[in-house]
């Protein structure tokens, strides 16, 4: 796939492909995406560092997350985070509450977590292989 065939009603969540953290994070999306919304691309693929291109976006700034509304926006760090929760819908809307902290105040604290997520959680080798009936979710 080309950054030119992106799905335009779908929603695109960056992740660091080896990060545990972060694998985490997509397996706990996939679990609750009822509405079918997001579609995953690692930030180590061609596909996620020509999205990072097309974003402007300094890729060595990047911690683990960036959500991708095709044509119309993009979030990053604590934003991106909120934001897919509230996508989520139900009992995930409760994460509305978090965006009237300060973004500074927010990034701050995912900063701290995005450093740490390695040591943490640990590190893969390569990026995560989907089953098939979950391979339709990523794009490559």
């Amino acid at each position: 796939m080309t950054f030119s065939e992106l799905p335009s009603d779908k929603k695109i969540i960056l992740f660091d492909g080896v990060c545990n953290l972060c694998n985490a994070s997509v397996q706990f999306i996939l679990k609750r995406d009822k509405r079918d919304l997001y579609r995953f691309v690692p930030l180590q693929s061609e596909l996620g560092q020509a999205i990072v291109a097309h974003l402007n976006l300094n890729d060595r700034k990047i911690d683990s997350i960036v959500l991708y509304e095709p044509h119309i926006t993009f979030y990053v760090k604590s934003a991106a985070a909120l934001r897919i929760l509230i996508g989520l819908g139900g009992i995930y809307n409760i994460a509305r509450i978090f965006l009237l902290f300060p973004k500074g105040l927010r990034n701050v604290i995912y900063d701290y977590i995005a450093q740490n997520r390695y040591r943490w959680y640990g590190k893969r080798d390569s990026c995560m292989v989907p089953t098939a009936d979950l391979l339709r979710k990523f794009l490559s």
